[in-house]
């Protein structure tokens, strides 16, 4: 069965994805991104620049280039099934993504908009129904 673990009240949702991506990468964690093409253009800009002196490898998910695609920690894409094989998914898109059993763990940011809580209390609903271990993490503002 799935982890799914949920992040919510996060003030900088963009922020705090790329500090949750960077420890994931810093331990050995290999995380497959799953967002509209929009936000995943501002999450590739906001991991180039979020820290000015370390960077976090990450590529976009692009037709053909496996090879460059199993070397990177992070893979930015827009459909879940370009995120096959990944242990880990980050799930920022609106939608319950498919084929969940494909993943060992499923992570949910939602900041404090009033439509991304909705949405992603829907979410955990459809993920208890389907049986998923959860668990809740709330961000404090530090």
């Amino acid at each position: 069965m799935t982890q799914v673990s949920f992040y919510t009240g996060v003030p900088d949702r963009l922020a705090y994805c790329c500090r949750l991506l960077r420890k994931a990468q810093q331990n050995g964690a290999r995380v497959g991104v799953l967002a509209p093409s929009a936000l995943l253009e501002r999450l590739d800009a906001a991991l180039w620049s979020f820290e000015a002196t370390e960077f976090v490898p990450h590529m976009r998910y692009q037709a053909g280039k496996q090879a460059q695609m199993a070397a990177t920690p992070l893979l930015l894409a827009e459909r879940a099934e370009q995120l096959r094989g990944w242990p880990v998914l980050l799930n920022l898109g609106p939608d319950l993504p498919v084929d969940i059993e494909a993943f060992e763990r499923v992570l949910e940011v939602l900041s404090r908009d009033p439509e991304q809580v909705q949405l992603g209390r829907q979410r955990f609903r459809r993920y208890k129904e389907l049986g998923h271990a959860l668990d809740h993490h709330e961000v404090k503002d530090a």
